[in-house]
């Protein structure tokens, strides 16, 4: 099972679209029949078969062997990645990946765009690294936590902002003259949704 599929096609897209069919794939985290699945969610089989042929179809079940059942086989099937997301250039030129286009470098709108052209270079990068076996050299970090006071919090991004600034400066390539490729930092600090 992959860590994350990337959804890239609006047909693919629109297979999800059912809340059954996600409420099926949650059902198949292990291998499980269609019969299996009916029977947990107290539906017809007959209605899940057909949900999750649509969902092996897109690729979002793959087999997972066959189990017999009272003299018949019956296919199972399990989803092929943990997570899915969908890809923003799949919204075309709607997609929000133009972060220059708001002036607010401080507000949601900025970081939203920010986060969307992540999203996009990175699937992209890793959708490359992937067809050629190359791990890709990332970086990431991910922490919470929480301040006493508005000026508190000032300060933080003060220092930090100096921080990343010195240790770019000092370990980084001009981007016209690197040759190891060109990197792309987005950090962000929001507060968490209660």
């Amino acid at each position: 099972m992959a860590p994350v599929g990337v959804i890239r096609e609006a047909p693919k897209a629109g297979a999800l679209l059912k809340p059954l069919r996600r409420e099926i794939l949650a059902h198949a985290r292990t291998p499980v029949s269609a019969a299996g699945i009916a029977a947990v969610m107290k539906r017809p089989r007959q209605v899940i078969n057909y949900h999750v042929r649509e969902l092996a179809r897109a690729g979002f079940l793959k087999r997972a062997g066959r189990v017999r059942k009272r003299g018949l086989y019956e296919q199972r099937y399990v989803v092929s990645a943990q997570a899915f997301v969908l890809a923003p250039e799949m919204l075309g030129a709607l997609d929000a990946t133009a972060p220059q286009a708001t002036a607010d470098k401080a507000g949601a709108a900025y970081m939203l765009m920010l986060a969307t052209r992540l999203q996009r270079e990175l699937s992209e990068s890793w959708r490359r690294s992937s067809a050629s076996s190359t791990p890709l050299p990332l970086l990431a970090l991910d922490t919470e936590f929480g301040f006493s006071s508005a000026a508190d919090r000032a300060r933080f991004a003060q220092a930090l902002s100096t921080a990343i600034t010195a240790v770019v400066a000092e370990h980084t390539t001009p981007a016209d003259r690197c040759t190891e490729g060109r990197y792309r930092m987005v950090l962000g600090c929001y507060p968490i949704p209660e």
